[in-house]
């Protein structure tokens, strides 16, 4: 990953605009307006405008946004105005409703962000919130961000997916989590883990923190089984795939620990300080290393994909279409999202 460039902008996509994405955008840019300076939103012009008019008797007077035709003039405007570059054509969308339509725009921002990422025209991407189904409705054949950014990332180097392998890490306030594998049945999941998949997990964490945080990482990893299989009392994935991963890690100067009882070992991560305290834990597949994570703090959760050439995260929530339009959302994890893409998180 090449060093960032503080003097260029965020590319800060929409997410669907039948979802929260504009509304939590509107109220970030309303309440942080220096935050969100270096932002240029990337989506729908019609649709940012349409949640400020919706949103406008909670937002201060005199805010408006300004289309900008290149994302470095989004660090041009006066107060009070937040960039859109409009790369989506208009079409009919129902708040709250799963739509084509929707899917396309949210995928339409992405893709843009993501390649203007690679040609070096931003220093980082943040990404609201998309729907899944609604992707696949639009044709979109990713099951979400991840996968997305991965494969455009990939087709733009010339090389394989298996080239450029990528990780979830999802983040609160407490507590750091990183995923050996992401949207797959559980199992698929439980298939996955294998010696080669846990030890480039542990491998592509290692070789992102020092450009993240400024040195190495402590890394704790979970077991699969109820209490880490018990010495292959309740299951040997952990002695036939989890330790070997380990001691290889180790033998290539990673700092790692484990298999430890995954019952355990988040609240033991989230309760341990000082020198010994892991920066990150180790998961075996998607839910079980999400559901600490948005336990301890849900409304401060960030998504950051390990492994892209480009910084990217996210905010740790859905699109929340039953109060889409309706004024309710909470911009708090878009702005830590914001704050990752920084590399100013406050985590230990």
């Amino acid at each position: 990953m090449a060093a960032r460039d503080d003097s260029l902008p965020i590319a800060l996509t929409m997410g669907d605009p039948a979802g929260i994405g504009p509304e939590i955008i509107w109220k970030a840019f309303a309440s942080h307006s220096q935050q969100m300076k270096a932002c240029c939103v990337i989506g729908n012009l019609t649709q940012m405008r349409r949640q400020l008019d919706i949103l406008a008797p909670q937002l201060p007077q005199g805010i408006a946004c300004s289309e900008v035709f290149h994302v470095s003039d989004a660090l041009k405007l006066p107060p009070g105005q937040l960039a859109v570059m409009n790369v989506s054509p208009d079409a009919e969308v129902e708040m709250g409703l799963v739509s084509a339509a929707a899917g396309r725009m949210a995928a339409d921002a992405v893709t843009w962000a993501a390649m203007a990422a690679l040609r070096g025209e931003v220093r980082a991407v943040v990404t609201a919130p998309l729907n899944k189904k609604a992707l696949s409705l639009a044709g979109v054949d990713y099951p979400g961000h991840t996968e997305m950014l991965q494969a455009l990332a990939a087709q733009h180097l010339g090389i394989s997916l298996d080239e450029l392998p990528v990780r979830m890490m999802l983040s609160s306030p407490t507590l750091r989590v990183v995923l050996v594998s992401i949207h797959v049945s559980l199992r698929q999941a439980i298939e996955a883990v294998t010696t080669a998949n846990v030890l480039q997990t542990l491998q592509i964490t290692h070789r992102s923190w020092p450009t993240m945080f400024g040195r190495s990482p402590r890394i704790w990893v979970a077991g699969l089984n109820p209490h880490a299989g018990e010495q292959g009392l309740f299951g040997a994935e952990e002695i036939s795939d989890i330790a070997p991963a380990i001691d290889k890690a180790r033998a290539q100067g990673i700092d790692v620990q484990g298999p430890f009882p995954p019952d355990t070992v988040f609240m033991q991560a989230h309760l341990t300080t000082g020198p010994s305290a892991p920066d990150v834990v180790l998961a075996m597949y998607h839910d079980q290393g999400l559901i600490p994570v948005k336990y301890s703090g849900l409304e401060l959760g960030v998504n950051q994909t390990l492994g892209l050439p480009f910084i990217r995260t996210s905010p740790d929530h859905g699109t929340a279409f039953d109060i889409a339009g309706k004024g309710q959302a909470d911009p708090s994890s878009l702005l830590a999202a914001l704050t990752a893409a920084n590399f100013k998180t406050p985590n230990h």
